[in-house]
């Protein structure tokens, strides 16, 4: 099982659309809520994410993972 990303930090860039804490868009924030979302769509979504995010963000969610 993987563990979604979100960190309770729910606001969204309104120039990107990804989430400050997480670095999602909403679509993708539906789609690890539904059960048969694969684990193989997860991790490649961990990689995209992290692909986003610069800074103390990147950082962060490196510790996360």
């Amino acid at each position: 099982m993987i563990v979604s990303p979100c960190i309770s930090i729910c606001k969204t860039d309104p120039q990107t659309g990804y989430c400050y804490g997480c670095g999602r868009n909403n679509e993708e924030k539906k789609m690890w809520k539904l059960e048969e979302t694969s684990d193989e769509w997860k991790k490649s979504n961990l990689t995209d994410i992290q692909a986003r995010l610069g800074g103390w963000q990147l950082e962060s969610f490196k510790e996360f993972l």
